[in-house]
């Protein structure tokens, strides 16, 4: 049961992905081809392959990850605090650092890593593009040779599915329900290529990416039953 759960074996985490060139005119012509095959079923007749390439970055084989937050529940005593920071930078370095965390902190088999879709977005994501880097996979990412129940991972999209598998829902949609605090957020994912590519803030995309950590940590409380993370317990490391 979810409350068996151990928080502090948890590690909560969140990624931020754009195209990996930046506009479709600077692809070879055999990426060009390639996207346009890959693309085909979603964008059908209504978009060119060229006008629906900003939204490349959702296929791990197109697009790059620029940021990676984790978090994660310490406790001292009966006090907790939930610990949130960020990777970011090359993505070869990015991924290198977020390994080592796994490697060394979050290597046994009693932690987990819980994200909101993460079974279907973040987890395959990272791990394919640490093979397109050449990064051997973590433990955690590995996942040939295991039994479904020895998958270390949480989605709490999944855990609120209940059995019902074409039933999605975001993650805002989810904490509202729940009655988790929306946080101030001045951007959705959407805009996220915009913001990296246009504008260079890169700051706002790692506090946008952080604060779907928190609210992910949030949501597992809720569906635990317990009571939500104070401002006070957040800390930003």
């Amino acid at each position: 049961m979810l409350n068996n759960l151990h928080l502090e074996n948890i590690l909560f985490l969140d990624i931020e992905t754009v195209p990996e060139i930046s506009n479709f005119n600077a692809l070879d012509e055999e990426k060009k081809k390639l996207w346009e095959q890959k693309s085909g079923y979603q964008r059908k007749d209504e978009f060119s392959a060229e006008e629906f390439y900003p939204r490349a970055g959702i296929w791990a084989e197109f697009g790059k990850i620029i940021v990676i937050s984790v978090g994660y529940i310490a406790r001292k005593g009966t006090a907790r605090n939930f610990r949130v920071t960020s990777f970011s930078g090359a993505e070869n370095d990015l991924l290198l650092e977020f390994k080592k965390l796994l490697d060394e902190h979050f290597n046994q088999a009693k932690h987990l890593l819980c994200a909101h879709n993460g079974k279907e977005f973040d987890f395959p994501y990272i791990a394919r593009r640490m093979l397109i880097h050449g990064i051997p996979l973590p433990n955690k990412l590995d996942l040939f040779g295991k039994k479904p129940w020895e998958v270390p991972h949480l989605d709490t999209m999944e855990l609120w599915k209940f059995g019902d598998y074409k039933h999605y829902t975001s993650l805002r949609l989810m904490a509202n329900v729940l009655g988790v605090p929306s946080p101030k957020e001045d951007m959705d994912g959407s805009m996220v290529r915009d913001v990296f590519y246009e504008d260079g803030d890169m700051d706002r995309i790692i506090e946008y990416c952080e604060l779907d950590v928190v609210t992910t940590a949030q949501v597992l409380l809720r569906l635990r039953g317990e009571s939500l993370l104070a401002e006070n317990e957040i800390k930003k490391i």
